[in-house]
């Protein structure tokens, strides 16, 4: 077994027994660390369709590059602010479990307990991000409505899907940034990765979280599209697609492959 693969594994058991004990010792402690994540989430879909509205004026057809890039330094602030993130949990409860580091009870209360709180700081990061200046008045046809309008307009299998490949790219980032020790190449990994999904407009629960409050806030009330089942639709076959994703393809697909005495470990 190589420095590698004891390096990359050794520091995903330690994170899993990391975030188990914070939540045993503190749910409070653990409950503001997900919401950071949320808080992270929102400034960075915040500043990604305010600039996106912006270069779209000055050269139509180049906002989606730039919301892509600016979106992407969300996960930067997740990962070095230590936020807990729903999505990326998907996979360490998923391993922790394929490696009888937490029972399925255990991992299903702690990823529970980061998807719930993780919707609650977005909600509460997205009012508050909404009453700053630069989200009075927006026009109807801003780069945020429209972008939650065509969110909304997907059909369950669509979502379903992207949501699949969204936390297929997130749970990518993560795992490459595990495995590197230079923190410039760490950053300019995730804000590559994730611009994949971005551009693309995979479904990711969490950013969800915050981009249909900041829509709903920002317009004062729905638009176009924005009802309860719609919503609920899109978070619960988007939820699914993402554990698909991160928990089941990268999580325990690679806690597989790395079980076992044998010389192709990752």
């Amino acid at each position: 077994m190589d420095a590698d693969y004891q390096g990359l594994f050794y520091n995903i058991e330690k994170s899993i027994k990391k975030k188990n004990q914070l939540f045993e010792a503190s749910v409070l402690r653990y409950a503001a660390r997900a919401m950071l994540a949320t808080l992270f989430l929102t400034l960075g879909t915040a500043i990604a369709v305010i600039t996106a509205q912006y270069a779209e004026g000055a050269l139509p057809g180049s906002g989606k590059f730039l919301y892509s890039f600016m979106f992407s330094w969300s996960l930067v602030m997740i990962i070095y602010m230590n936020a807990e993130l729903g999505t990326s949990n998907m996979m360490y409860t998923t391993v922790a479990v394929h490696r009888k580091l937490l029972t399925v009870k255990n991992a299903i209360i702690l990823l529970f307990a980061c998807l719930l709180f993780n919707l609650i700081g977005g909600i509460i990061s997205s009012y508050l991000i909404s009453l700053t200046t630069v989200f009075q008045d927006l026009p109807a046809d801003h780069f945020l409505f429209t972008a939650i309008e065509g969110k909304l307009a997907k059909t369950p299998l669509q979502i379903f899907t992207e949501g699949i490949f969204a936390n297929i790219i997130v749970n990518t980032a993560v795992f490459s940034t595990i495995r590197m020790k230079d923190d410039a190449a760490k950053v300019i990994a995730m804000i590559f990765i994730i611009f994949i999904f971005a551009f693309l407009g995979f479904e990711h629960l969490i950013a969800n979280f915050s981009s249909f409050p900041l829509a709903y806030f920002a317009a004062n009330g729905a638009i176009a599209g924005m009802t309860a089942p719609v919503i609920g639709t899109n978070f619960l076959l988007a939820g699914l697609g993402n554990y698909v994703g991160g928990g089941l393809i990268i999580g325990l697909t690679y806690s597989w492959l790395n079980s076992g005495d044998h010389l192709y470990q990752d």
